[in-house]
């Protein structure tokens, strides 16, 4: 079953239906930064704060909307690994210019933020 398909002027608005929500576009992201498709477990490792039930979720509907390709090895423990499909590949420059627009400017919102109103990110509500 593939994503939900909906029916917009807009196309960011039909975009957000593949990529939307907190944790897709930094998977996205590890997988575009690095040369070698991923195991579960370094991807567990560069997010902390993601739960395994999400990071599975996130990664099955990654999958099933063609952005990643999920591969399993016959091995004892099983391997899996996830890389980037080509048409997931051609997120390259999306996630390129949200990387750049956040290095840019979340410094200076964060020192334009009051510190009471910035939740810090932890493992629990993170």
């Amino acid at each position: 079953m593939a994503a939900k398909r909906i029916v917009s002027l807009c196309p960011i608005e039909e975009l957000l239906v593949l990529i939307g929500g907190r944790w897709k576009p930094v998977i996205l992201w590890w997988l575009l930064s690095n040369k070698v498709p991923l195991r579960f477990t370094i991807l567990r490792t560069k997010m902390p704060r993601i739960s395994q039930k999400v990071l599975t979720q996130q990664l099955r509907e990654l999958e099933r909307d063609g952005l990643i390709k999920r591969q399993m090895f016959a091995e004892m423990p099983v391997r899996v690994e996830y890389s980037l499909t080509p048409f997931g590949r051609k997120l390259r420059p999306v996630l390129q210019a949200l990387d750049s627009w956040a290095r840019r400017h979340i410094p200076q919102w964060r020192d334009a933020t009051p510190f009471s109103a910035v939740i810090p990110l932890t493992a629990k509500n993170g």
